[in-house]
């Protein structure tokens, strides 16, 4: 039986090519690792803590390098695993299934293109691209007037957070946060494709 692999993905943000690799779960469960570019000037760093891993990805929108924890499980089993800038609200790596990463870094590669040419003709808007957002913040109008939004925790209060690329859905009462991609039409399409939408209730401690 072949040994499970898991795919990654980043944008490199010195030459600013796509870097998507494959690594084993045992390669990656096993102790610390890096995926390097080719061009040899950044790198992704996995780094074991026991049955977490604390993951460092240079990203490509601020010039910075994140840092985040999940747990092994998470980082050797879920579809698709996508860390974000904070600063941008876009994805800056996916790891998961090849098909989930390559479709994800197809989309974010999309979003960089828009972006470089926003930059070249001096046309950066409010939002990366301001007729999805529009239509993004329509649909979620649809969905919440047939009562369609809702969080885990039970309640059907919520409100929302506009970005430059995203939009996040904020329960009244517990205070999760769901973030809905707002940057190029298969962000729309995806949206439209759900009759509600589910905010993942934080649970009460002990629980």
């Amino acid at each position: 039986m072949p040994e499970e692999t898991r795919a990654i993905g980043y944008i490199c943000p010195v030459c600013g090519q796509a870097v998507i690799a494959n690594r084993t779960a045992f390669q990656l469960a096993a102790g610390d690792s890096r995926l390097p570019c080719p061009c040899g000037k950044s790198e992704l760093a996995f780094r074991q803590l026991g049955d977490r891993c604390e993951i460092t990805v240079p990203c490509l929108f601020c010039a910075k390098d994140h840092t985040a924890v999940c747990g092994n499980d998470a980082l050797l089993h879920q579809k698709l695993l996508a860390l974000s800038c904070p600063a941008s609200g876009l994805g800056c790596c996916y790891i998961g299934g090849e098909a989930q990463v390559f479709q994800a870094m197809e989309k974010l590669e999309q979003a960089v293109d828009k972006l470089r040419m926003d930059d070249q003709t001096d046309s950066r808007g409010v939002f990366l691209n301001e007729v999805v957002m529009g239509e993004v913040l329509s649909e979620l109008r649809d969905i919440a007037q047939r009562k369609g939004v809702r969080c885990g925790c039970g309640s059907m209060d919520y409100g929302i957070k506009v970005g430059y690329s995203s939009v996040d859905v904020v329960c009244a009462q517990c205070g999760a946060v769901l973030r809905l991609s707002a940057a190029t039409p298969g962000d729309l399409d995806d949206l439209c494709a759900r009759y509600t939408i589910t905010i993942p209730g934080k649970k009460e401690p002990g629980t």
